[in-house]
């Protein structure tokens, strides 16, 4: 059961909750109501204020016989995986004979374990973003498998995979890990499904003329580049590129770098580097801020982040999009500060479904960079039907 978030205004002074129960859920803060205490998750760490009322989740503690439970007013909690779950479930793949890719499946060494239906429909191979990982599909993978086999990765340089030293990324590198992946592990036509810079190595990917198991492709706010230095025709990008080419610059000081790299990786700054790029608040609690920082203290993450940043950024999906002739599903959260929907890429793949007749769009309302964790209901509810309506072959 919820309550009103308007009902937040004749509340009072809010007491600090340090109920242990309710710790890992983060800060907290508590009033009486008719009987009733009812306790407010900030999105932010801050003292209540009755001009950001709006910011606070209320949740319904009742007592009785000594217990208490908690009822959110968000849906599907049940359709998330345990982060602990995920890890336990992580394979190891040789990429080159040289790399360690790590990855999951959602089944297991059998198929006797699956349903039918999942065997008779694609596998899915979910594919992050900049700077995250596995776990970022936490809030996607069990709805995906209800009808499918889904497997994730964890791109070179990310996550749990080998981030090995001196290494050049570039998105033509992750791309052609993917297809090697699909030739070598799941070895059946598979939809790639990406997100930011995942979604520009899935495109890469299906570009190829030579590939044969990409079955379809799903985009989720689709990035124009590995770096911003690719939408150089958008003004805002025009006003900072001599800043960008300054950052550039500065990252390839080793000293300047890891001074910069450590402030990045906060747990604080992390926070609010995704609270800036999320349209629902909610969804950026602790464990996400974890799924972020835990790779990013790893051996190699900083070189890692340097080169991806001052790299090149990659073939212009402007130009790829056309060679695809697969079905596309493109979904765009309309409130992405970094892939604006009146940027020059947001702008290219609206435009689409009037061009080619394989692409299918969906702009989805108040989600940010990242709909699939962002807003998950919104993203299964275009994904799953039109997973369901792919031509059988």
């Amino acid at each position: 059961m919820g309550v009103a978030v308007t009902a937040v205004q004749s509340i009072g002074i809010l007491h600090f909750h340090s109920q242990p129960e309710l710790k890992r859920r983060g800060c907290f803060f508590t009033s009486r109501i008719r009987g009733r205490t009812l306790v407010f998750r900030p999105y932010y760490y801050q003292k209540y204020d009755e001009n950001t009322a709006s910011i606070f989740t209320p949740i319904i503690i009742t007592s009785s016989a000594g217990t208490t439970s908690a009822t959110t007013a968000t849906s599907g909690a049940g359709s998330v995986l345990e982060v602990r779950d995920i890890k336990e479930q992580y394979k190891k793949w040789q990429w080159k004979g040289q790399y360690s890719i790590n990855y999951f499946v959602n089944s297991s060494d059998s198929d006797s374990d699956l349903t039918q239906q999942s065997q008779s429909n694609p596998p899915l191979l979910l594919v992050h973003g900049f700077g995250a990982s596995i776990p970022h599909w936490r809030r996607n993978i069990k709805p995906l498998s209800q009808n499918h086999i889904v497997y994730a990765i964890d791109l070179l340089g990310f996550g749990a995979s080998d981030k090995p030293p001196g290494f050049s990324y570039t998105m033509e590198t992750w791309a052609q890990l993917i297809l090697d992946f699909l030739n070598e592990v799941i070895q059946k036509p598979t939809v790639l499904i990406g997100n930011s810079v995942g979604s520009l190595a899935c495109v890469i990917a299906a570009s190829d003329s030579n590939q044969t198991l990409v079955r379809g492709v799903v985009l989720l706010n689709c990035s124009g580049g590995m770096n911003n230095k690719a939408i150089v025709d958008d003004w805002r990008i025009k006003l900072l590129l001599p800043l960008l080419w300054l950052i550039d610059f500065l990252l390839k000081q080793r000293g300047i770098a890891s001074f910069i790299f450590e402030r990045v990786k906060r747990r604080e700054s992390l926070r609010n580097i995704l609270l800036s790029v999320y349209g629902n608040k909610e969804s950026v609690d602790e464990e996400l801020v974890e799924i972020i920082m835990e790779p990013a203290n790893d051996p190699g993450a900083l070189e890692a982040f340097v080169s991806i940043v001052t790299g090149p950024p990659g073939p212009n999906p402007v130009q790829l999009m056309p060679r695809i002739l697969l079905p596309v599903l493109v979904l765009w959260g309309d409130e992405d500060p970094f892939t604006p929907l009146d940027g020059p890429v947001g702008k290219y793949f609206s435009s689409l479904p009037s061009k080619q007749s394989n692409v299918s769009l969906f702009v989805l309302k108040g989600v940010g960079h990242c709909p699939h964790d962002d807003k998950p209901d919104s993203v299964h509810e275009k994904l799953i039907p039109w997973l369901a309506n792919l031509p059988t072959s």
